[in-house]
C-alpha cells in the first residue's frame, strides 16, 4: 500500500470517524472503499463496463408508446419541459 495524506473538513473528519465507528472499520478503510467505489462508477473509468451496463438495461423500461424511434425528439422536448 501506498501512504497518502488528505485534508478534511472538520466536519467531514467526524462524519467518516463516526461511520467507521458505525461499520466497525478504520477510517483509511472506509476511505479506500470510497475511492474504489468512486473508480467503479466514474464515466470513462472503465469502457467495458459501461457497455456491460447499458446492453444490460436495453430494453427494460416500457413506455407504453409504440412510436418513440419516430419521434423521440419530441418526446425528449416534452420531458425537458416538465
Amino acid at each position: 500500500m501506498i501512504r497518502t495524506q488528505i485534508q478534511l473538513t472538520e466536519e467531514q473528519a467526524r462524519a467518516v470517524k463516526a461511520l467507521a465507528l458505525a461499520r466497525r472499520t478504520s477510517v483509511a478503510e472506509l476511505i479506500r472503499q470510497s475511492v474504489d467505489e468512486l473508480l467503479r462508477t466514474a464515466v470513462g473509468a472503465d469502457p467495458a463496463e459501461r457497455r456491460r451496463r447499458a446492453i444490460a438495461v436495453a430494453g427494460r423500461f416500457h413506455s407504453g408508446k409504440r412510436d418513440i424511434s419516430t419521434r423521440h425528439d419530441e418526446y425528449l422536448a416534452e420531458a425537458y419541459q416538465e
